[in-house]
Order: C-alpha cells, then structure tokens, then sequence
C-alpha cells in the first residue's frame, strides 16, 4: 500500500483564532420587581445568620474563666 502526497489543508487552525463570530446574544430580559425583591431578601439572610452566629458565638470564645478557689491544690500540684 502506497501513501498518497495529498498534504492536509491545516489553515482553518491558524484562521480559528482569528475568527469573529456575527452571531450576537439576545438581550437580557429585565429582572422584575418580584425576582430582584427575592434576592435581596435571600442576601439580608444570609447576612443575618453570619452576624447571629458571631454574636452567639463570641461569648464561648472569650477567656474569662475564674480559677476554681475550693481546691487550690489541685492547681498546685501540677
């Protein structure tokens, strides 16, 4: 079996990147009042539930323990 010395056209490689295409997107349709409503609500949520958590969760997280004063040997013995 013989090959045959076609040469394969590659040139629609190097034009590729060139390329624009004419083809444009349609328009966004607007967000009605309902939709953008909806998500701010969903935002004020969130929002909230992050603050809640700090507030909630900082006291846990100071260092305001009082040493135990009924067995201070036990402190000592260590």
């Amino acid at each position: 079996m013989s090959r045959r010395g076609e040469t394969v056209p590659f040139a629609f490689i190097a034009q590729a990147d060139r390329f624009r295409s004419n083809v444009t997107p349609p328009p966004r349709a607007r967000r009605s009042f309902r939709q953008v409503a909806g998500s701010a609500l969903v935002g004020v949520t969130i929002v909230a539930g992050l603050v809640g958590s700090v507030l909630l969760g900082s006291p846990a997280l100071t260092d305001n323990q009082v040493p135990d004063r009924d067995h201070p040997a036990a402190a000592e013995g260590r």
